[in-house]
């Protein structure tokens, strides 16, 4: 069986940790390097839900997109949610790791992903990590590879994502030539989107004040949910483990759910 820190290698490997932004908390989170496992759980947040689920399965890692902790914990209590999850964790010897905005922004993370599966072409990080690496960085921007609507490309969102949860900011006629892309929680990438001269931004949710500045510069907005958006490249990670771990199963978490519903 791999120790821990030959599954970490390879995952640094694919998302390296100094792509991610300056106030994330990526990497190892939980556990001891030097641990071997045989079964590893992809998922996009570590809930109960999930918790239970890698329990249940005996795994003995669990790749969780958004990190646990996220910011530093003054205590470790059954007092706070946080606190819970991890004591669970711990107690069950199931190691954590995160790899959140480096998976992001990496060569073939989340946001490539996305950009391809939306076929945009002439795809390019939307705010590149430096010019020695054009090919990575946050977010990403492309050529549509056919006259789209703002309906087109929210149409195009909703089925390659299989959500029924699209939102439009903008008016569903308008041209659409150039895309950025931005998983998770985007709005903060409105400017970098205008900079590039985008006629829309795909992204997962943005808040009200985005929204109306978006609106005001003529850019038009998919908001497809900050779930759909990421969970998507959680079951390819789960593939890809699979793939450089012989003897290791892998899985996606079976058993998590965006929060949000419809009525």
């Amino acid at each position: 069986m791999p120790k821990i820190s030959e599954l970490t290698a390879i995952l640094e490997t694919f998302a390296p940790v100094e792509l991610a932004e300056d106030w994330d908390n990526v990497g190892l989170l939980v556990g001891d390097e030097d641990t071997s496992v045989d079964r590893v759980m992809t998922c996009l947040t570590i809930t109960p839900a999930t918790v239970q689920e890698a329990i249940e399965g005996k795994a003995g890692l669990i790749v969780s997109h958004h990190p646990l902790p996220f910011q530093p914990l003054r205590a470790i209590t059954s007092q706070t949610t946080s606190g819970r999850l991890l004591l669970e964790l711990i107690a069950h010897r199931i190691a954590v790791y995160s790899p959140h905005t480096a998976f992001d922004s990496a060569q073939t993370g989340i946001n490539q992903h996305l950009a391809i599966g939306l076929g945009l072409e002439e795809i390019q990080p939307l705010i590149p990590s430096s010019d020695t690496e054009p090919d990575v960085g946050a977010g990403r921007c492309g050529i549509a590879g056919e006259p789209l609507t703002l309906r087109d490309l929210a149409e195009r969102s909703q089925s390659f994502l299989d959500t029924d949860r699209v939102q439009l900011v903008g008016y569903d006629e308008q041209e659409v030539a150039r895309v950025a892309i931005a998983c998770g929680s985007g709005g903060s990438f409105l400017e970098a989107a205008v900079k590039a001269d985008c006629q829309a931004l795909v992204t997962g949710e943005a808040n009200f004040h985005a929204c109306l500045e978006a609106e005001a510069r003529g850019v038009g907005l998919v908001l497809a949910g900050h779930f759909a958006s990421e969970r998507f490249a959680l079951l390819t990670l789960a593939d890809y483990l699979s793939d450089q771990l012989a003897g290791v199963e892998t899985w996606a978490s079976r058993s998590e759910r965006d929060p949000v519903r419809r009525l």
